[in-house]
C-alpha cells in the first residue's frame, strides 16, 4: 500500500521566529473534501480542523530557528524545516508531496513537488494547516514576551502596524535581522 504524505511550510515571508513545516500522512477515514489550503480558512476553522487533522492522521512538525534562517537563509532554512518533520513522522512515507517548486534533500525518500499543492492535495491541504495553527500558537507566546509589536494580529509580517513598533520600540531576538526593511533599520 502507497502512503503519502503531504509537506508544507510556513512563515517564510515573516519578519519574526522559526519558519515551521509539516508533514502528514491521511488516514483513510479522514474526509478530504474539508481540507483546504490554510490561507483560504478563517483562524477558527483552521483551529478545528487541525485538531480534527491531528486525531484521522500521521502528523508531525519541524521548525528552523531565526539563527539558521539568517546563517542559511529563507529558502533553506524552509527545507531543513520540511526534512525536519519528514524524518520525525513515525511512519516512513512511500512517497512525499510538497507544496511549491523546491525539494529538500532526504535520501532514499521518493519526493516530488506539487505548484499550488495545499490548493490540489488534500494531504497538503492538512500539512498547512497544522504548520499555519502551530506557528501561529507560538507567535502568539512570543507577543507576550514581546509586548506591542501586535503579534497576535499580524504574527510577525511587515504590518503598517508591526513597522511603526520596530521604529519605536527596536529589533527583538526575535526579527530576523537579514530581512528587509529590518536589515535597514540596524
Amino acid at each position: 500500500m502507497k502512503i503519502i504524505a503531504g509537506v508544507d511550510e510556513v512563515g517564510r515571508g515573516s519578519l519574526v521566529g522559526p519558519v515551521y513545516a509539516a508533514a502528514v500522512i491521511l488516514k483513510k477515514s479522514i474526509n478530504k473534501k474539508i481540507l483546504k489550503d490554510s490561507k483560504k480558512l478563517t483562524k477558527s476553522q483552521r483551529e478545528i480542523l487541525a485538531k480534527y487533522i491531528k486525531k484521522n492522521s500521521i502528523w508531525s512538525v519541524g521548525k528552523a530557528s531565526v539563527k539558521e534562517i539568517e546563517k542559511i537563509n529563507i529558502l533553506q532554512a524552509s527545507l531543513l524545516a520540511m526534512k525536519r518533520a519528514i524524518l520525525k513522522l513515525n511512519k516512513k512515507p512511500s512517497h512525499i508531496l510538497i507544496d511549491g517548486n523546491k525539494l529538500p534533500d532526504i535520501k532514499n525518500y521518493h519526493i516530488n513537488s506539487v505548484i499550488r499543492g495545499d490548493q490540489k492535495i488534500p494531504s497538503i491541504s492538512a500539512a498547512s494547516i497544522i504548520a499555519k495553527v502551530t506557528r501561529d500558537k507560538m507567535i502568539l507566546t512570543l507577543g507576550k514576551k514581546f509586548k506591542g509589536y501586535y503579534w497576535d494580529k499580524n504574527c510577525g509580517y511587515g504590518t503598517k502596524q508591526h513597522l511603526k513598533a520596530i521604529k519605536k520600540l527596536g529589533i527583538t531576538t526575535q526579527h530576523r535581522k537579514t530581512f528587509s526593511p529590518i536589515n535597514k533599520m540596524k
